[in-house]
This record gives structure tokens, sequence and C-alpha cells, in this order.
């Protein structure tokens, strides 16, 4: 988070310009260098430093207590403020003496709206159309899309119940009237009861559309997450019962409890279906055109045994299907993998195929044309199915990166020479002051903003406009060795630049996955022979079966290591790490070695490093 704060900071100094205003940083506890950074680069920013992690509503509270302002701003770390945000925000209150907050359009890295920005009062009605899903089907209706104030568009200003807690613009005097954030709740809901205890102070809030801010986490794969769903509704719960009274609080809790575990039980089902549903479909289709084109050849007069009939066509299906699992056919659909997952599960057919006993073998010349009809299969129905869901067929993965850097001569040439730095795949970075008609934008990939030459106004606004054009925005920030966008929300920003994330790619942990089962596996059937090269005998054999079952790897990081080094991705906790493949090693050069792990993983590193490292497997 300390990349994200870095550019908030930054974002909110330029915005006070010509304010009266004060910055407080709040530090939970944080595990990365926040506290450094921000002493060391932001010394006129006052830093409260708490031990532990006390939550959102009490950490929020320390800093107003000391605040001196008429106007008390809430914001996440993981924003970004235009230069003119917080002179816009005064301007709408100006003439509004009774709006006692304000919320604002929040978008999040890619430049979608995030409807969070505006919503209704959870009432039981509101939160059944919510968990019941009709407020997605009716997104712009009063009565079933009142939790998101689907009524108000999100170009207009209107006052609203709910304001969002990542942006939230209070009237210090109302704050002294209706007291501040509840501190029972930890994460999530506080928003809402402060926005509820101020509309019955007598205060309005309203959601304010003249100005855009960027949320990076907005909504983030962590909100769809079985986990947040209970978090943030047992956080309803805690509301309802604090302001509907018990009777309409028991009723509310009997609606969010059946909602909660309604989700959950989506949450899996979803899950299952995108997992196992497709895979499903292609073993049944596949095997009906080997059936098919078994009954073809026996119309011929060609005898297939009844056995390999019965057993091996679905089995040739089911390798096949497997096949395209392991490279990536259910992810982005290309050609390329369509033909790579065809020939790869073609070859550990035939290899199977020589193992057989003789009356098993009934044509490899079956096998070949099967080949062909499972390529031309793969093609027609990702094709189609593209045709619905938007996730379009391709020839190949681009690998290599289109770059257009927008920004100054000199700010222009530092991001230029920080990506040719970072090793990335590049195809092509092209330079230019400011966006024109003249860029054919379909001819890039990627699109970065130099701020110090930049307005953060027209990043916010540029993102925006362009979130339909299948781009991805990056920032750079002033006098800064990284970029901060959309595919950096979990992670540090300069890990993008480096591709550390290479190493918790889909593709990536199932072929690692891959591995560990099947060398553990191995292992565990042999130990009897193997565990006389090891001087922890139990360890070794409990080390196998954990990777077996997944709870940990063959090479890993532990949780020191992504402690000691934010950068590094997050993985199981290996038995080996990459540093072992080198005896001798200094501590920083060891650092750099887990780093290009993780950007340049694969198989073959895991398989070197087991080899080079096999007496340290039985390692506690």
């Amino acid at each position: 988070m300390a990349f994200f704060l870095d550019q908030c900071l930054d974002s909110v100094l330029k915005s006070i310009k010509g304010i009266s205003a004060e910055i407080i940083v709040v530090d939970n506890a944080s595990r990365d260098n926040s506290v450094a950074l921000v002493k060391k680069n932001y010394p006129t920013v006052k830093l409260i430093e708490n031990a532990e992690n006390c939550g959102f509503s009490k950490a929020n509270n320390q800093a107003i207590r000391v605040a001196n302002g008429k106007w008390i701003l809430l914001l996440n770390p993981d924003t970004v403020v235009a230069e003119d945000t917080l002179q816009e925000c005064l301007k709408y209150v100006s003439d509004k003496p009774d709006c006692g907050a304000l919320g604002i359009r929040m978008i999040n890295g890619t430049g979608a709206f995030l409807p969070e920005s505006k919503r209704g009062l959870p009432t039981p009605l509101v939160a059944f159309y919510k968990l019941s899903g009709l407020s997605s089907v009716f997104k712009n209706s009063k009565r079933f899309n009142r939790y998101h104030a689907g009524h108000i568009k999100e170009d207009q200003s209107a006052p609203t119940d709910v304001l969002s807690g990542a942006f939230m613009f209070i009237r210090k005097e109302a704050l002294d009237k209706v007291g501040l954030l509840d501190e029972s709740f930890f994460m999530y809901g506080e928003d809402i009861d402060l926005s509820y205890r101020i509309t019955l102070g007598g205060y309005t809030n309203h959601y304010f559309a003249d100005s855009t801010i960027i949320h990076y986490k907005g909504e983030s794969t962590k909100k769809s997450s079985v986990n947040y769903v209970f978090v943030f509704y047992r956080a309803m719960v805690i509301f309802a019962k604090k302001h509907f009274g018990k009777k309409h609080a028991g009723l509310f809790s009997f609606i969010i409890n059946s909602g909660i575990y309604f989700r959950a039980f989506m949450a899996l089902m979803s899950r299952i279906v995108k997992r196992f549903l497709a895979p499903s479909m292609d073993v049944l289709l596949i095997a009906s055109g080997m059936f098919a084109l078994s009954n073809y050849w026996k119309s011929k007069g060609i005898e297939f045994p009844e056995n390999a009939f019965n057993v091996l066509i679905p089995s040739y299906s089911f390798i096949w299907v497997l096949s395209g699992i392991f490279n990536g056919s259910y992810d982005q659909p290309s050609v390329l993998k369509a033909f790579r997952s065809s020939i790869f599960g073609t070859l550990v057919i035939l290899v199977a195929y020589a193992l057989l006993p003789k009356e098993w073998q009934f044509s490899r010349l079956f096998i070949i044309v099967g080949t062909l009809w499972v390529f031309a299969y793969m093609i027609l129905s990702r094709w189609y199915f593209g045709l619905f869901s938007g996730n379009k067929m391709i020839l190949a993965k681009r690998n290599l990166i289109r770059f257009l850097i927008i920004g100054n001569e000199e700010s222009t040439k530092a991001v230029k020479s920080l990506l040719e730095n970072s090793q990335v795949g590049i195809a092509t970075i092209q330079t230019t002051r400011e966006l024109n008609e003249d860029i054919k934008l379909r001819e890039f990939d990627e699109l970065i903003f130099c701020a110090d030459s930049v307005s953060y106004k027209t990043c916010i606004k540029e993102i925006a406009r362009l979130r339909n054009q299948n781009l991805e925005f990056k920032i750079a920030p002033e006098g800064r060795n990284y970029l901060i966008g959309s595919n950096s929300i979990e992670t540090a920003g300069d890990l993008y630049v480096l591709e550390v994330n290479k190493l918790v790619s889909d593709e990536n942990k199932r072929k690692k996955r891959l591995l560990d089962s099947t060398f553990s596996l191995f292992f565990l059937l042999i130990s009897v022979f193997l565990i006389f090269f090891f001087e922890r005998k139990t360890q070794f054999v409990k080390n196998m079966w954990n990777v077996l079952i997944g709870r940990s790897t063959f090479i890993g990081f532990t949780d020191e290591d992504i402690l000691k080094d934010h950068r590094l991705p997050k993985t199981k906790k290996g038995i080996l790490s990459p540093c072992d493949e080198f005896p001798f090693t200094t501590e920083d050069l060891c650092e750099k070695i887990k780093l290009l792990y993780a950007r340049d993983y694969s198989i073959r590193k895991d398989l070197r490093i087991i080899l080079t490292s096999f007496k340290k497997l039985d390692r506690k």
C-alpha cells in the first residue's frame, strides 16, 4: 500500500494548494514501508503510528480528534484526487448550510464507475432487493436498486442517503453534533452508520458528480470473496440492531443471514460451474465426435475392440481436455493454445497407447484424425461462445506490449528508460505530449501518464473517457521509479514493471501445482528407498504429504520473505527457496534471486532447484 499512499499524498498536496488545510496519516501497524515513506517524503504531514491494527473507525477517529479544520475529509490511501477536487467540493457546499457530508464520483483504475459512490439506506426491503439480485436486474430503478441509488445518474449531483468512506467530506459541526465513527464497526458499515446519523442530526448527504477521483481498490477481487460477504453483511446486522429496533432488526437479521448463506452458496456454485462445467461439456462433446467417427469407420468395415471403444475414447477425450486446462485454453482462448493443447494431449495419448496391450491398440490413425477433430472443435467452440461472452478467440497471446507514454520530453524519456531496464516484453514505445485525434489508440495496449507533466485531473478524465477501449492505464508519479495502475491493485506499483506477478498467473499456478502433485506423489511412493538419504526422515514424508495436498509447495516464499520484501507475490510456503540453488549468496543477492524467480518463472527452474537441493527436502 505504500506506493498507493505515496501517489495519494502527492495528489492531495496538489489539491490543497490555495486552501488552508492539514494532512493527517494514521498508520494501522502496516507491514510495508509506509511510515518511513511519509517521514522521508512528506515531513509536513502529521503521522499517527498505531502499534496494532485498530480498525478503520478508530483510526479515523484518532485523526478527527486532532484535526483543526471546519471540514474533515476521510480519504482512503488507494485514491487519486484531481488538483481542483477540494476547491470544487468547497464551492458546492458553500451555499448549502444543511449539507452535513459530501461524497464524490469514483472510478476504478480501468475507468469504470464505482456504484458505491452513492447509496441508499439499507432498510430490510432494500437489503432484500440487493441480496436477491433484483437491484442488478433493475439498475436504474429507485425501488429495486435503492441500495446504489440507481435513480441518480452517475453524472448528476444530488442528495443521497449514504456515502462511501473512501471519500467522505464532512462538516465538522455535524460531527460534533452526531458523534464520530462508531468503533463497534471494525471494517465496513461505519460509513453507512455515520451517513444515517448525519441525516438524523438534521443534515443532508450529497453525491457530487462534477469532480471525479480514482479509487483503485473499489470493486476488487476481495469483494467477490465469500469472506467479504460474511464480514460486510455482518456489519449490516450490527447497523440494523442499532437503528431499526428489536422488531425490525430481527427481520433484517433474518434477511441478511439468509442472504449471506445464499450468496455464499451462489459463490461456491459459480466457482464449481466456472471450473468444471466447461471442461465437462468439452469432454462430452469431444467424445461424441470421436464416437461418431468410430461409427463411421465401423460402417466402412473397420473393427474396433469393444473395451477400447467404451474405455479409450472417453479416456482420450479426458486427456485432451486436461491438456487444454494446463495449457491455458480456459483463460483467454487462442488458436495457438488450441493447437498446443491438442498436440500435447496427442503426444501423451500416443505414449500411453504404446504401453497398452496389443488387443487395445486398434488404430494410431484414429488418434491422429481425432487430433484434427479436437483442434477444430476447440477453435469453433471458443469462437462461438466468444460471440456471447466477449472473451473472443485470438490468434495468439501477444507477449510484447505496445506502450504510449503521455508527458513532456524529459518525463517520457525517464519512463521509457524505466520500461527498457525492467526487461518487460516491449513491442514498441511511443511518446506524445498529449492525446489527440491523430493517435490511433487501437495500436497500443498500455497508456502511461507522467504525473509531473500531465495533471491528475487530466489523467482521471482520460481514463474515464477511454474505459471501453481495451486499454490498461498507468500513472508514473513524479520522481519515482515505479508505475501505478489498474493491474497493480493487489501488489506494489513497481511489480508490474518487473512482471514479478508472472509466478502467480493462472497458467503458471496450474503448471506448478501439476509438478508439485506429480513429484510429491512419486516421492511418497518410493519413500521407503528415499528416506535413507535424509536425516529427518519423518519430516521428509510430512513435507511430501503437505505438498501433495496443496498445503505447501516445493519452491516458494515464506511469510517472512513476503514481509521483508513486499514486492514478492504471495505463494504457498515453500520447502525450498529459489536461493537454495546457489550455495553462496549474500542477503542482497538472495533478494534479487527471489525477484528473478518470480519474474522469469518456469517449470524448468523448479525442476533444477529440486534436483540441486534434493537433500534439503527434509527441511522443517
